[in-house]
């Protein structure tokens, strides 16, 4: 589904990314890891057009996205969550699902002034809609809640419920374990491997929980200094000596484990 063909990005002198390739198959959990300043979130941010590359190409289905920006790939089906969740804190639950939906008719003057009865309408089934998602994720409960009184790990859910609003093709997952408990890292996990499998969905995840990747992600690419290093599943990953030796700095002396 996505092809990253010899990509660049330097700010300055810095090689943030520095020639990296790779392939994302349609309906894989592709897991992404590797050292802190491996380049993997400004992977993230040029394939998902926060930023454009300095060089190299991007391909969705085989047709060139580069340097597109996000509200460009964003209906084309490519979405990203983020490290740290961006809701829209003084919105409840339930109106943060509501608002991802572009071009509604609501957002325009002549159909809210003229034809209210279709903006209503429209309203109803968005409505219907983050319930649905709502339900899907078990957070129900919450629905009429500030989204800002949330938990991280419930925020975190509440980002994966926003792609679910839209037609999602490929769902950029930076680091969506970040600060989470176990109990909702399990729930989160749940729900990622029930979207891949019930409703399609092709995942690409940041994380440094190991324990999570191996449990979810096949393939694992590993990244260092801006390139990848390799690709495998995960327990490949961990028993390479090059993989050791980008997390650690050392060989396979006493086989240590790739720390999550």
């Amino acid at each position: 589904m996505i092809r990253v063909e010899n990509l660049h990005k330097r700010f300055g002198g810095l090689r943030a990314v520095d020639g990296a390739s790779l392939e994302i198959a349609a309906g894989s959990i592709t897991g992404l890891i590797g050292p802190n300043g491996a380049g993997k979130t400004t992977l993230f941010n040029v394939i998902a057009g926060a930023f454009a590359p300095t060089s190299g190409r991007v391909y969705l289905d085989g047709k060139d996205i580069t340097g597109l920006p996000p509200h460009e790939l964003f209906h084309k089906g490519v979405l990203r969550t983020f490290q740290i969740a961006h809701e829209f804190t003084t919105l409840t639950v339930t109106e943060n699902l509501m608002m991802v939906p572009g071009g509604q008719r609501g957002e325009g003057l002549i159909d809210a002034w003229f034809r209210p009865a279709l903006v209503r309408a429209e309203e109803a089934r968005i409505r219907e809609k983050a319930e649905e998602v709502l339900e899907f994720l078990g957070l129900t409960h919450l629905a009429g809640e500030p989204a800002g009184n949330l938990s991280g790990g419930q925020k975190k859910l509440l980002e994966l419920g926003r792609t679910m609003m839209v037609d999602a093709k490929i769902v950029f997952l930076d680091e969506v374990g970040a600060g989470v408990n176990r109990t909702l890292l399990r729930t989160i996990g749940e729900a990622i491997q029930r979207l891949n499998t019930e409703r399609g969905y092709t995942f690409c995840m940041i994380e440094h929980d190991m324990d999570f990747i191996s449990r979810l992600c096949d393939p694992v690419i590993v990244m260092a200094e801006g390139a990848v290093l390799m690709e495998g599943s995960a327990e490949q990953v961990k028993s390479d000596s090059r993989v050791i030796e980008a997390y650690l700095g050392t060989g396979l002396k006493n086989r240590p484990k790739v720390p999550a």
